[in-house]
């Protein structure tokens, strides 16, 4: 795994790839790169204006023409509207669903439905699209969930009689550490059922160190900071993060290498994690609680309304 790039991805052509904020950052890269390897490349964005001028991007180095499918993570209405796009045009074949998509520190907000931006968007949202994709997932021998979290759950705990912080006093940093906390715990509690289902099908984490991508400025933005604080701390956010290219190789490695096994966690091999090439990332003692996790289970198939799969 030592130094695993892009030119180690083995060829894509056959293959089909759902993947989520696929209109920049680490989802751009990662549409971009596997297109180009060959892989049918179905790009999820909820700005159809972006995800149309990012699908061109990918069409230029594409092997296969790339796809949009529009789709809101904070609306689960546009969550089941996708999936049964997304298995309409593929007669329900899905090689990867790639769960990028994501916000960071916002202040509070709501989603469609109600929830706590953060936990409705990174967790609920992607929850309830995998399992509506599990019918396609299951009918393609090898298939692959890869989800996203980041160095960031380690900082979180998950109360789950208050998800959406109705109770509790809002804090935008660890509202996004709880998020990231559950798409881990989400993840590895797949990979147990599918296991215990005898499913092809490997379930798998990944993070990016400290990227540069939109997603932290984004996250400035929404706190409408002066522009000259604005300006210093984008100068800071180059300084310690790598490149966005370099950030999306544990999520490319979890997605296609033959090694990537399911129910591990990939990130960075740097110090910290915080940058380097892909290999075992660390995850929190948190994450590895197999009670919270099938608690988490049940109560995100309560809130979304969407049957869990496996069950």
């Amino acid at each position: 795994m030592a130094h695993w790039t892009t030119s180690d991805i083995p060829d894509q052509h056959g293959r089909t790839v759902l993947i989520t904020g696929a209109n920049s950052g680490l989802g751009l890269h990662s549409s971009q790169v596997l297109a180009a390897r060959g892989a049918r490349v179905l790009m999820a964005c909820r700005n159809p204006e972006r995800g149309r001028g990012a699908r061109d991007q990918v069409a230029a180095h594409a092997a296969v023409e790339p796809e949009l499918v529009e789709l809101d993570l904070a609306d689960l209405a546009s969550v089941r509207k996708a999936a049964e796009q997304v298995r309409d045009s593929t007669g329900d074949r899905l090689d990867v669903l790639m769960n990028n998509a994501g916000v960071m520190a916002p202040p509070l907000g709501a989603t469609q439905d109600g929830f706590e931006l953060q936990i409705g968007t990174n967790h609920l949202g992607h929850a309830a699209l995998t399992w509506l994709l599990m019918p396609a997932l299951r009918a393609t021998p090898g298939a692959r969930v890869v989800t996203l979290s980041s160095i960031a759950h380690r900082g979180g705990s998950l109360d789950l009689d208050d998800l959406n912080f109705h109770r509790r006093r809002y804090s935008p940093t660890r509202a996004y550490s709880q998020s990231k906390l559950a798409n881990l715990l989400f993840a590895f509690e797949l990979d147990r059922r599918a296991q215990r289902d005898g499913l092809d099908l490997r379930s798998v984490a990944a993070h990016p160190g400290m990227s540069s991508t939109e997603l932290a400025m984004n996250s400035l933005h929404a706190r409408s900071l002066p522009g000259p604080l604005t300006k210093v701390a984008r100068g800071i956010n180059g300084l310690i993060t790598q490149s966005g290219e370099q950030g999306a190789l544990p999520q490319l490695y979890a997605a296609t290498a033959p090694g990537a096994t399911s129910g591990s966690y990939y990130g960075p091999n740097g110090f910290a994690e915080i940058r380097g090439y892909p290999n075992r990332a660390k995850a929190s003692r948190a994450a590895a609680d197999v009670d919270t996790a099938r608690r988490l289970w049940t109560l995100t198939e309560e809130l979304t309304g969407v049957t869990a799969d496996p069950a």
